[in-house]
């Protein structure tokens, strides 16, 4: 098999552009990636994807092409013997919620660029690009709280966002003032509400789904979300689940 047809079929192959310590040799079959993902933490492994979709949605935002050596130095690092089941369980994600596909446009240094599966009427690209990455973000932080039974505290909240490296107390490249983008747009959108939680020194918060996000999307659909994440079938979780089967 060619090394073309064989980059093409995984995803990702490797060689070159950065990443010359995973040569095409080095790749692993489809048996052994399966059989290296049963010696992985599936949370942490999920982990990545999460991190992966994020990654590739920022890069989306700001119109940058992205290198597959980026993928693996900036998100799936040491995960690189199950990388093509990442990056899949990433594609399929960004596919079937944001209607974004991973093409890869330059076979020779593997560049790859999201193209929009959804049609568009003119004129409405540009308030995608704007508007992709913080949904992108609010629907991460919807589906944390919906997780963590509809109430979530906000060093919880803080604490999840800084494992997909987006840091309250830092100026994100795309996000901006982070904190201030959760805590007051989302809020003043009426995607969150945040709430004091009485008697506690220092004053912790708790975030709650707001009515527009009850309105614009469901806990039916945040649910799906998250299982294409984790990989797995949404009645994993048979709480949440019944939840969202009751919920108009």
């Amino acid at each position: 098999m060619s090394q073309r047809k064989r980059s093409r079929g995984s995803g990702l192959s490797q060689g070159g552009d950065g990443d010359e310590d995973f040569n095409q040799s080095q790749m692993p079959t489809h048996s052994q990636v399966q059989r290296n993902l049963e010696r992985r933490s599936q949370d942490q492994v999920n982990q990545k994807v999460s991190e992966l979709v994020q990654f590739l949605l920022v890069k989306d935002q700001k119109k940058i092409p992205i290198k597959r050596a980026d993928m693996l130095k900036k998100v799936i690092r040491e995960y690189k013997d199950v990388y093509s089941e990442i990056v899949n369980r990433a594609g399929k994600i960004l596919q079937q919620v944001f209607g974004l596909q991973l093409v890869e446009i330059d076979t020779k240094h593997h560049i790859y660029i999201l193209t929009s599966d959804l049609p568009r009427a003119e004129g409405e690209n540009l308030h995608r690009d704007n508007q992709t990455a913080k949904l992108g973000l609010l629907l991460i932080i919807l589906s944390f709280i919906f997780m963590k039974g509809n109430t979530a505290k906000d060093g919880a909240v803080w604490e999840f966002l800084r494992r997909l490296r987006v840091q309250p107390g830092e100026r994100h490249e795309v996000f901006g003032d982070v904190k201030k983008l959760v805590t007051e747009e989302f809020v003043r959108q009426k995607y969150l509400e945040i709430t004091p939680i009485p008697l506690t020194d220092p004053p912790e918060f708790s975030y709650q789904w707001g009515p527009r996000a009850a309105k614009e999307t469901s806990k039916r659909d945040v649910l799906r979300f998250v299982a294409k994440i984790q990989g797995k079938d949404p009645t994993f979780w048979m709480s949440q689940y019944n939840e969202a089967e009751a919920t108009p």
